[in-house]
């Protein structure tokens, strides 16, 4: 195995830096990971800006990471094997001990690292991760493909499966994005009538291609007139972080229907309470998934031929592609890769 490796660190100025690091034994209940691809998220950019700067090492981020187990630590589960293809989400590994991880909620543990934010990520060639973290990767799926389906996959699939629409529904996807695109092709693939809503006709033919039997675009229709006319919506996805613009789409929820937050803001969402009382509406939010959910997400993936849409840099671009998202240009989400996998552990 190799006694140092790359990583790509958040420097002072806020920018990342190519670094070299030494390799380092994973703790006990911890493996080694020998990364081979890793998603970029539109959260990972504010883990950049947020990155403690008096932090040494400084912070690695990404948390859409798949690669290799190359060494286990001590007390490590016998699930886990050397050579085996794993990848690690968002939330890096529930504790096992709180009150939410008894009941089996192990996604809102909160003794749990955070990926590139409390805990480096897989912007590098080499990762340690918790033991109860770790998601298997089906052979069906690359790296690349695998990499993104471990947030904005997880993310919809999970979202989509609390919204409390049955198969023959009508679900709106606000946002076609990142996170919508996925959205799109699992509610489809679930059996829902599925609504695509966005801004501008560059994203029509794209979002029915994804799965949408209907595209709104906002520029040119009324999204609640349009889903009104159509019952309302069972189901609202949104995927975006602009409140005045879910705001505006309320009134298109059927009576008993739920909008599900997955976009996040700081501002407040104005909901008049007595809309959600006369119609028994609801709404929730959303986060990520257990590393079984996530396993999940994947296998379902697979049986329905759901894929992200990438583009790929190696990286010693990291920078790059951080700013390819930032801009959003990426169509729909961009994944670092980190060269030949044959000797990443040599």
């Amino acid at each position: 195995m190799k006694t140092t490796y790359r990583a790509a660190q958040v420097g002072l100025s806020g920018k990342l830096e190519i670094v070299e690091r030494a390799t380092p034994a994973p703790q006990p209940n911890e493996v080694l990971i020998a990364v081979e691809a890793c998603g970029i998220c539109g959260a990972d950019a504010g883990d950049i800006d947020r990155a403690d700067p008096s932090l040494q090492p400084p912070r690695v981020p990404g948390h859409e990471v798949v690669g290799r187990i190359v060494a286990l630590g001590a007390n490590t589960p016998a699930t886990w094997k050397i050579g085996q293809r794993v990848g690690v989400g968002r939330l890096g590994g529930q504790c096992n001990e709180c009150d939410q991880c008894r009941g089996g909620r192990f996604n809102l543990c909160r003794n749990q690292p955070v990926l590139g934010s409390s805990r480096d990520g897989g912007y590098a060639e080499m990762m340690t991760a918790r033991a109860t973290g770790l998601v298997s990767i089906p052979d069906d799926l690359s790296s690349e493909e695998a990499a993104p389906i471990l947030c904005a996959g997880i993310a919809t699939f999970n979202a989509l499966k609390k919204c409390g629409a049955e198969a023959g529904d009508t679900v709106a996807i606000l946002g076609i994005g990142g996170l919508g695109h996925m959205a799109l092709q699992y509610a489809r693939k679930m059996g829902f009538r599925v609504i695509a809503i966005g801004r501008g006709a560059d994203i029509a033919d794209i979002a029915l291609d994804l799965g949408a039997h209907r595209y709104i675009d906002t520029n040119l229709e009324s999204a609640v007139d349009t889903l009104r006319a159509l019952g309302g919506a069972k189901a609202i996805l949104s995927t975006i972080g602009n409140v005045a613009t879910v705001a505006e789409l309320l009134p298109a929820l059927a009576p008993e229907g739920n909008l599900v937050v997955l976009g996040i803001s700081k501002d407040p969402l104005p909901v008049s309470t007595g809309f959600l009382v006369s119609g028994e509406r609801g709404m929730i939010g959303s986060i990520t998934g257990s590393s079984f959910e996530n396993e999940k997400a994947l296998d379902f993936s697979v049986l329905t031929g759901v894929r992200p849409m990438i583009e790929t840099m190696p990286l010693e671009r990291a920078q790059e592609a951080v700013e390819r998202m930032r801009s959003g240009t990426v169509t729909f989400r961009m994944v670092l890769t980190m060269g030949d996998r044959n000797d990443a552990d040599q």
